[in-house]
């Protein structure tokens, strides 16, 4: 968070109201991003007041539908959007959104993507790349269409 505010993070995809979109670093579901907040030591969604709490949630729905939009372009399997809010691992204040597909396995297709075994999380092929760059720039466009 602290390197977008900075303008140092390249995986920034935007700078909204109340957070950046960013897309993520690995991309075994393409698409996948987040909305990181622009709130210095906001460490969960109840550490914003009630108003600026409701802005997040706007950003991060931007994102969603943005990933949305953009998934289901380019692949005839999309299936859904994933959004969670999760924090157990990076202390401030983050939304994944995770763009779901009829080609994943079975047996994580309909389960939370925490479930994807360990090596698909550090897979050279899918980590963000240059191999990203049309991916990128789709949802930079629609983020910046759908405001």
């Amino acid at each position: 968070m602290t390197a977008a505010l900075e303008g140092r993070n390249p995986t920034v995809l935007a700078e909204l109201d109340d957070a950046f979109a960013v897309i993520g670093d690995v991309q075994f579901l393409p698409g996948y991003a987040l909305a990181l907040t622009k709130r210095p030591g906001v460490d969960r969604l109840s550490d914003l007041p009630r108003a600026e709490r409701l802005r997040f949630l706007a950003d991060t729905d931007l994102v969603a539908a943005a990933v949305e939009n953009v998934c289901a372009a380019r692949d005839r399997a999309y299936r859904r959007v994933n959004v969670e809010i999760l924090g157990n691992t990076d202390a401030f204040l983050h939304a994944h959104v995770w763009p779901r597909y009829e080609w994943e396995a079975p047996e994580v297709v309909g389960k939370p993507v925490w479930l994807y075994p360990p090596e698909r999380w550090h897979d050279p092929a899918t980590t963000l790349g240059p191999g990203h760059a049309d991916l990128r720039a789709a949802l930079t466009a629609e983020l910046a269409a759908l405001r």
